[in-house]
């Protein structure tokens, strides 16, 4: 199983100079992912749907599965006068149930956890997948990690393949002590040492984004910065392959 996860920066360049939502689908499709984990996706947005004439008629993480992926969950995090946005996931497989989990500690930044199960082909178990989006600031995002664990204790079987996948914000990598506590490991770290570098997506310089695993074995990971994702989102994508 192949996943794949993007901070899509509501469908604009790094400077929101260009509305690349078109490019963006077609790079995401050339990946072959199983599974797509999105943050930022916006549901509808009034005003940019009359600036933009490549503006798609459905919500964007609507737009993005297309025929692709069948099966897709929106979580929205963000509401104001013009529109909404939040979390996506898109899969291949069938999206048993999902929720998704308010994990904001401000007014003014909203986050949230996208829960969902994933009935895979026999004989594989059911899996969980998390798309995650954290706060900005190093004192709610360590709230934000506690709540995180406490759904994996809660909501997830204990034996259950899980991935815990997106931007965490967590530049001074203080999540990976946190998260090993309730059994989750960073896949880079596994295989590299050290977290992906993943943002800005020009010159990535910092580890923001995460993909984290139980109950799997990672086959494979990539950082994906060439173009043409170095010149779409202001984060680029990461990607893992991993064996139930």
């Amino acid at each position: 199983m192949k996943l794949l996860t993007l901070n899509l920066h509501k469908g604009f360049n790094i400077w929101n100079r260009r509305f690349v939502l078109p490019e963006l689908r077609e790079a995401v499709r050339a990946q072959g992912a199983d599974v797509v984990l999105l943050q930022e996706v916006l549901g509808g947005h009034a005003v940019h749907a009359l600036r933009h004439k490549e503006w798609p008629s459905v919500p964007q993480y609507e737009f993005l599965a297309d025929t692709i992926w069948k099966d897709f969950a929106y979580g929205r995090n963000a509401v104001y006068p013009a529109g909404h946005h939040g979390n996506a996931v898109l899969s291949k497989f069938p999206i048993v149930s999902y929720r998704n989990h308010d994990v904001s500690m401000s007014k003014s930044e909203r986050r949230g956890l996208l829960h969902c199960r994933l009935t895979l082909p026999e004989p594989a178990p059911e899996a969980h997948v998390v798309c995650v989006h954290l706060s900005l600031f190093e004192r709610e995002r360590r709230r934000q990690l506690g709540l995180l664990c406490r759904l994996v204790g809660s909501a997830v079987p204990a034996d259950a393949p899980l991935i815990v996948a997106g931007d965490f914000n967590d530049w001074r990598w203080r999540a990976g002590p946190v998260l090993q506590r309730c059994g989750l490991r960073e896949a880079f770290v596994e295989e590299h040492g050290r977290p992906a570098r993943s943002f800005p997506a020009r010159w990535p310089l910092l580890a923001l984004d995460r993909i984290y695993f139980r109950n799997v074995r990672v086959t494979r990971t990539a950082v994906h910065t060439r173009r043409p994702w170095s010149h779409l989102s202001d984060h680029v994508p990461l990607s893992v392959e991993v064996a139930l």
